[in-house]
């Protein structure tokens, strides 16, 4: 009887069981839905800032090999990329370019600036572009003692019993500057610089100094007659080494002295280099680059930039490396002001 009651107790709950376990089954549950994780963002490559050097295509080699390296080294060194070029567009100009520096001819710098205000330009020597916005130019060194100064002290130091002169214009105030501190290099040489053969009119005229010889040519005198004021320096007074002052330094003159034997310096280098060639006192451009380039890095245009005075296409036939140190001390002294060309600047 017990057993009978069981049974169908059993058989109820079961079908209880059966019954909750559909009711679960038929319930829809929603599958975990996976957030997709957001892709990372690229940001766009910096451009590396640029600078262009922009040379003539006929430029002597050896310059322009100069001007490449010193541009290389001073981009290279503050990060930057750099480039060659032989002409410029306002049309061509590349992303990231932040500095041109630009030699004669005139690669159009007015219009350049203009197209690209935010590039910093730098004219070497190029006529008629002014400082002013982001163009800043090479001022030129128009000192006229400081060169002269030089040339005695080097005439003088490679002259034997100091037999050096200058060839001037006539009256020139500027040339007769230019004798004086010439002069006054010679005395900043060798003081007193009395000269062991003294020439029969040092003798006569009881010379304080005997040398330096001075001969002026006139200004209406034809450029073709100029090498008979030259004879008066060589034959005449013994002269052996000669500064001609830039305004009569015209090439068939220079090419002329360059026949004669005698030693030669000037403010530019004839081409060809004449014999007798010693150095060329004249702007240092490289250097002007080198002074100039911390301003442009920095933003800083519209500048006047200092030209200073170097020494280059040195013969060491006829000025040799120690003396050649000793010119170059005296010029950093005059640039620095240690040393006055006396004439009260």
């Amino acid at each position: 009887m017990r057993l009978k009651l069981i049974l169908p107790i059993l058989l109820i709950a079961a079908l209880l069981g059966a019954c909750g376990s559909g009711a679960a089954a038929g319930t829809s549950t929603p599958a975990p839905t996976q957030t997709p994780r957001p892709r990372p963002t690229q940001s766009p490559t910096p451009v590396v800032p640029l600078a262009i050097l922009v040379l003539p295509s006929n430029m002597d080699k050896a310059a322009s090999d100069l001007y490449q390296k010193t541009v290389y080294d001073l981009a290279q060194a503050s990060g930057m990329h750099f480039q060659v070029r032989n002409s410029l567009s306002p049309k061509d100009l590349p992303a990231g370019l932040k500095i041109v520096i630009a030699l004669p001819p005139d690669p159009g710098i007015a219009a350049l600036a203009a197209a690209a205000p935010h590039v910093l330009f730098l004219a070497i020597d190029i006529p008629k572009v002014a400082a002013g916005g982001n163009v800043s130019v090479l001022a030129a060194n128009n000192s006229v003692d400081i060169p002269a100064f030089l040339a005695g002290y080097t005439a003088a130091m490679i002259t034997d019993d100091y037999h050096i002169g200058m060839i001037v214009p006539q009256n020139n105030p500027d040339a007769q500057k230019a004798y004086a501190a010439f002069k006054n290099g010679m005395i900043f040489y060798c003081g007193l610089c009395h000269p062991f053969a003294f020439p029969s009119f040092c003798i006569t005229n009881s010379l304080a100094y005997c040398y330096p010889q001075v001969v002026a040519i006139p200004a209406s005198e034809d450029p073709s007659r100029y090498g008979g004021y030259a004879n008066s320096l060589i034959t005449n007074y013994s002269v052996n080494t000669i500064y001609v002052y830039p305004d009569l330094a015209i090439k068939s003159f220079m090419d002329y002295l360059g026949t004669t034997g005698v030693d030669l310096i000037g403010l530019s280098t004839p081409n060809p280099e004449p014999g007798g060639w010693v150095m060329t006192i004249r702007a240092d451009e490289i250097k002007a680059i080198q002074n100039a380039w911390p301003d442009l890095v920095a933003g800083k245009g519209g500048e006047n930039v200092a030209s200073p005075l170097g020494i280059m296409d040195v013969n060491p036939a006829n000025l040799s490396p120690g003396k050649q140190r000793l010119v170059q001390q005296t010029l950093d002294g005059l640039t620095t002001g240690q040393i006055s060309t006396g004439l009260g600047q």
